[in-house]
């Protein structure tokens, strides 16, 4: 039963970073373009308009996907708390490498959002 419950919390972790993540990065996004801290790719560095945007989108998305993906981490888990403790690793692997699936597939909307509303220099279309 404890194994159970620290996998519980163990998987949520990860959707509550994102949430709290995505708020920070829509609310509160860096205020310079650096190489530290938020969203960092080439077409996000190019100036501070794509800069912001990126923030403000990628936030906005991590706050939707972050809230989907820990009450499906809830749903998923809840029938496990009684199973047994190869049954819980296992599923906690695959929600664990779903979760990662999905923070990593996030960058694709972003990018894709990017490409629609700055040219290649930067500029907005």
């Amino acid at each position: 039963m404890a194994f159970g419950i620290a996998m519980f919390f163990s998987n949520l972790f990860v959707p509550a970073v994102m949430i709290i993540a995505g708020y920070m990065m829509y609310k509160y996004p860096p205020t310079s373009i650096n190489g530290l801290i938020g969203y960092r790719t080439k077409r996000s560095k190019m100036n501070m308009d794509t800069w912001k945007f990126a923030h403000n989108y990628c936030g906005k998305l991590w706050l939707k996907l972050g809230t989907l993906v820990l009450v499906l981490t809830i749903l998923v888990q809840i029938p496990l708390f009684k199973a047994g403790e190869d049954t819980i690793d296992k599923v906690a692997l695959i929600i664990s490498i779903v979760q990662v699936i999905i923070i990593i597939g996030s960058i694709y909307p972003v990018e894709n959002a990017l490409m629609k509303n700055f040219d290649e220099n930067g500029k907005r279309r």
